[in-house]
């Protein structure tokens, strides 16, 4: 059995990764929180909340289930008073990439974080239809990194994250750097950025005049067809005249360098501030 100690186990995140884990026998969970509130959310649930001294020294694998920007604090108190061998699991790349993470040879240092379910899915059940962020209903996929520590390792996380973010559609194996083009590069920098433009798209017809109803089931039907024709779902094309409109579009809308958010540099960048350094 191994020993997994959740710091933030009473967030959104810690409390999904207590009940989840705890789901696989194999599992031992000690919940810690450093924060008298938080301890205080883990009383009031029934959880006994494990000092932290306590659960560093007990655990086999430790799960930072906060957020990137609290890393920081966290990170210098923690690495050091975890055993050798035990690996350090992340939720998001941020942290490693960043390098706020101490320094320290003999532990394993993993990365892990969910597609989320995707657009196109045969999910019949309307819950799991319904499950956009991956709340254990819909299957969604997972991209892990072993960013340091034995090979054997990356089995060791990957079961924790497959059971963390089950049900399980696909378990993909990237690089940390990789993993930050992901995210924050290509799935925040880029595409919830044009996503916001679409909603503020929306907006802009409206206040021109479009009734709002008509304007949702107009945007919501094209992005679904648009979506499945670029991304090649079926056998389809976009009109001659919609094709002149994207390509008009594209030199109006976006700087001719805008790609370059994905430079090392840039997404350095962009991690660092996430992390709050």
């Amino acid at each position: 059995m191994r020993t997994i100690a959740i710091w933030g186990a009473a967030g959104n995140m810690g409390t999904r990764a207590c009940n989840r884990l705890r789901e696989n026998p194999e599992y031992e969970v000690l919940c810690v929180e450093p924060l008298a509130a938080g301890v205080a959310r883990l009383e009031a649930r029934g959880d006994r909340p494990v000092p932290p001294v306590e659960a560093a020294g007990a655990a086999d694998v430790i799960v930072l289930a906060i957020a990137d920007k609290f890393i920081k604090a966290v990170a210098p108190d923690l690495v050091p008073r975890m055993k050798p061998g035990v690996m350090l699991l992340m939720l998001d790349p941020a942290a490693a990439y960043a390098g706020i993470i101490p320094e320290r040879a003999d532990i394993s240092v993993f990365v892990t974080h969910p597609t989320h379910p995707p657009v196109f899915n045969d999910e019949t059940d309307p819950e799991a239809r319904r499950d956009y962020f991956g709340a254990g209903k819909a299957r969604q996929s997972i991209v892990s990194a072993l960013v340091q520590g034995p090979e054997a390792d990356y089995d060791v996380g990957e079961a924790v994250a497959r059971t963390y973010f089950s049900p399980i559609l696909r378990s993909h194996r990237v690089t940390l750097e990789q993993m930050a083009i992901l995210e924050p590069a290509m799935s925040e920098t880029c595409s919830a950025t044009f996503i916001v433009a679409m909603r503020e798209a929306m907006e802009a017809a409206i206040a021109r005049g479009v009734p709002r109803d008509a304007a949702f089931d107009f945007l919501m039907g094209h992005i679904n067809v648009q979506l499945a024709i670029v991304f090649e779902q079926i056998d389809w094309r976009m009109s001659e005249g919609a094709y002149h409109v994207i390509d008009r579009a594209m030199k109006r809308i976006f700087r001719p360098d805008w790609k370059g958010v994905f430079d090392p540099e840039e997404v350095k960048a962009s991690v660092r501030g996430i992390c709050n350094v």
